[in-house]
């Protein structure tokens, strides 16, 4: 699934690309996904779009009649700058030309994605609303975390995966920081200490930038704006490395369900 810094990669790949473009027209081709695509999105024909942006692992295009269009990736989808001639994939969805010869293709196989016009401020949405601080914000702080931990029995793992905590921190991104930080995945948040919050909060912000820097993380079918994968995997210390030998210290890699979702640790660097 497209995480943060495969959204934020996206981002940065489209922009340049989109803002300032007037668009030419709205093609879609299956209206059908996780959210039916927004009835009036032709709409926005003959409008521009203003500005890009990313909220956790929502793209939001801004138009300049004030509405928003709102984009969420789904579990295996991508959002390509493409020439309006270029071949339609099966599973292309989507399309809107641009006035430079440009345009935005939405591909999502699973159909898990969103593509919604919004009226008036985006940040209200309901997908929205509700969500935690930004993990690369002067925001999200030791204190803010250690708030959100201080009478939660869950693992540290798990409420640091908790949008309303913090957005964008995806299981593999959550098992890469806790790595960094020192910190066992299935440690009672409430237990874990200030100063170690503190390391586990630089730790987050420390991976999501070395993956953003990467261009996103490719583990199945993720492609970025341009059609090129990340390669972050290639820098992963304990994710999807069971049984291997730790990078640090050569001590084999645990492995544990945790809340439905797969825990990956080493024993010796992670107390």
């Amino acid at each position: 699934m497209p995480e943060l810094p495969e959204v934020e990669t996206t981002c940065r790949g489209i922009e340049p690309h989109v803002t300032g473009a007037l668009i030419d027209e709205v093609i879609v081709r299956r209206s059908d996904l996780r959210q039916p695509v927004s009835k009036n999105l032709g709409e926005i024909e003959g409008r521009r779009f203003t500005a890009v942006w990313r909220r956790s692992k929502y793209l939001l295009l801004a138009i300049d009649d004030g509405r928003t269009l709102l984009v969420h990736l789904g579990m295996s989808g991508n959002l390509r700058v493409l020439a309006p001639s270029a071949a339609w994939k099966v599973h292309d969805h989507l399309g809107i030309t641009l006035d430079n010869g440009k345009q935005l293709r939405f591909h999502d196989p699973r159909r898990f994605g969103v593509v919604l016009l919004v009226t008036g401020d985006p940040l209200a949405h309901p997908l929205l609303k509700n969500l935690g601080p930004e993990p690369l914000s002067g925001v999200f702080t030791a204190a803010c975390l250690q708030a959100a931990c201080a009478k939660r029995s869950a693992a540290i793992k798990l409420v640091i995966m908790d949008a309303k905590v913090v957005v964008g921190v995806g299981n593999i991104y959550a098992s890469e920081a806790l790595f960094r930080a020192g910190i066992l995945p299935c440690t009672s948040a409430k237990r874990v200490s200030k100063p170690r919050l503190a390391r586990l909060v630089e730790s987050i912000r420390a991976v999501l930038a070395d993956a953003i820097a990467d261009g996103g993380t490719t583990l199945r079918d993720f492609l970025n704006s341009d059609g090129q994968p990340g390669y972050f995997k290639q820098r992963l210390f304990v994710y999807e490395r069971k049984g291997q030998p730790c990078r640090i210290c050569g001590t084999v890699i645990g492995y544990a369900q945790l809340g439905q979702r797969s825990a990956y640790w080493c024993p010796k660097c992670q107390k």
